[in-house]
């Protein structure tokens, strides 16, 4: 193992913390003898939709939770179904991924600025830029992107970040020695 960063996650393009499916694509395991049965299911599912699932098995509704991006995906665990449709991999001010069906639309506003359209039903490693080819699949991923970014919340800017997190007195009490109140064992050592 190198050790580089971001790790590999080869054959798939780039590694985590990127945008590409070396970065986001991970296999998941569910067993549940007697109700999910044994196989592949081909479907996508997103970290989101956990919360969403595990809480209609238990039967605790979400009715005064905030508003969720993910849904229940229970259907496609028991019955192998398709899963979603579309996946959000990110949007934040520099940029952005969907995915709709096999379509993925990566959008980086970095200078220069790029946008890249793959077809992961041909492509699963990202290695062919087809947005030239497919303008109008390219416009309405970009108008999909753009109108999840007018519908975040505005995103603190680095500035005002940095001055929030230096300014701001701790909220919560530091590390104690078992719970005693005593300073913690390494704030006496005095090697």
């Amino acid at each position: 193992m190198s050790g580089e960063l971001p790790a590999s996650n080869v054959p798939l393009r780039d590694g985590k913390g990127t945008l590409y499916e070396g970065g986001t694509r991970v296999v998941a395991l569910a067993n549940w003898p007697g109700r999910i049965a044994p196989g592949a299911t081909p479907g996508v599912m997103h970290v989101v939709d956990m919360l969403p699932t595990l809480a209609g098995l238990a039967g605790a509704g979400l009715g005064l939770t905030k508003r969720l991006d993910g849904i229940d995906m229970w259907p496609t665990l028991a019955a192998g179904q398709a899963g979603r449709d579309e996946v959000v991999y990110n949007v934040e001010p520099s940029q952005g991924a969907v995915r709709e069906g096999d379509w993925k639309l990566v959008w980086k506003v970095d200078l220069p600025p790029k946008v890249e359209l793959f077809d992961l039903s041909s492509d699963p490693t990202e290695t062919t830029d087809i947005a030239e080819a497919y303008p109008d699949k390219v416009a309405a991923l970009t108008a999909r992107v753009l109108d999840l970014a007018r519908a975040m919340a505005e995103p603190l800017q680095p500035a005002t970040a940095h001055r929030l997190t230096l300014s701001a007195p701790p909220t919560t009490p530091g590390p104690t020695a078992r719970g005693t109140g005593a300073a913690p064992w390494y704030a006496s050592r005095s090697d």
